[in-house]
């Protein structure tokens, strides 16, 4: 792992995304989900797992039976043939997803296995029967970072296909977020400098965002704790009343929030109260002291595929920092 390496393949954010953009005109999912598919069941640990999990909440809202599951649980679902479980590994080689896959593969026969991963010749291909390319490139500084946001966009397209939807509205989502990116990585000097004031703090960082997109909280804090070793935590925006509120009354409470819960003025009465230093990513927050803003963040779909850029950004320059 390498810090600098790391904010160059964040830098590379843009150019990489526009490609995938490309690559979705036609569907992946499409040769290698068989008909008759009416569950599925995604596997995988850390950044992998969050963003299946918002994946599979996102299909069940839309009538589908999806769930998310770690695969280090010994728990997972036996749902039979008929039920798609798709394998999610950047590097292809998490240990726990490829034991998952191996006792479900042992324990129900007629199973559809798809690895959705950024390494094609690695130990999860070879344990599936076909492979979605994250077509992330190599992340040359060890952090699953693009491959985390391919990951989300190449899950949406799944859902779409399910669906029997077009993808054209994934292309153009995509496209605003490699756009948003790119300024977001233009202008940093003039944003970061100050939002990493205000949330390194001594007591750590703490990230909130609504449910449907709970997975960029998951990410940002995960990538504070990954590169720079800094406490991170994340939580989602109306539980937060009910299991973060606490330590706003006996730490020095640093929090960023991503726009659009309906539950931001309800953190905002305890924030306020108790002078908590709060930022906000993607629209005006209740309370907040600070805000960043970038092209297309009125749609949730651009938002998921670009705001954890900002704590990745906040997190790459104090790693840099570190190593000098």
């Amino acid at each position: 792992m390498n810090a600098d390496a790391f904010l160059a393949d964040l830098q590379r954010k843009p150019e990489v995304l526009d490609r995938l953009a490309v690559t979705l005109t036609v569907n992946p999912w499409a040769d290698v989900v068989p008909p008759g598919v009416e569950r599925v069941v995604f596997l995988g640990m850390g950044s992998s797992a969050y963003a299946a999990g918002v994946a599979a909440a996102r299909m069940r809202s839309r009538g589908l039976l999806a769930v998310s599951e770690l695969a280090s649980s010994t728990v997972l679902p036996q749902w039979g043939p008929g039920t798609l479980v798709v394998a999610i590994s950047a590097t292809g080689g998490s240990v726990e997803t490829l034991d998952a896959l191996d006792r479900m593969a042992a324990s129900q026969p007629g199973l559809t296995f798809v690895a959705l991963t950024n390494t094609a010749d690695s130990p999860i291909a070879e344990r599936c029967q076909a492979v979605v390319d994250l077509a992330a490139d190599t992340e040359v500084g060890g952090v699953a970072c693009r491959s985390y946001q391919h990951t989300v966009a190449l899950l949406l397209a799944l859902e779409l296909h399910v669906l029997q939807a077009d993808t054209k509205p994934l292309v153009t989502s995509v496209r605003k977020a490699a756009a948003a990116c790119a300024h977001l990585l233009d202008t940093e000097p003039e944003w970061r400098p100050e939002l990493a004031e205000s949330l390194l703090g001594p007591a750590g960082t703490h990230l909130a965002a609504p449910a449907h997109r709970f997975s960029s909280a998951q990410q940002g804090a995960l990538m504070l704790r990954e590169g720079p070793r800094l406490g991170a935590v994340a939580c989602e925006t109306g539980d937060w009343s009910h299991v973060d509120v606490y330590l706003t009354k006996t730490t020095d409470y640093r929090l960023l929030v991503f726009a659009g819960s309906a539950w931001e003025s309800q953190l905002a009465e305890w924030t306020t109260l108790r002078r908590s230093i709060v930022v906000g990513v993607g629209g005006d927050v209740p309370g907040s002291q600070r805000t960043v803003r970038y092209p297309g963040d009125e749609e949730d779909d651009v938002r998921l595929l670009t705001e954890v850029l900002v704590p990745e950004l906040i997190a790459a320059r104090a790693w840099q920092a570190q190593s000098s």
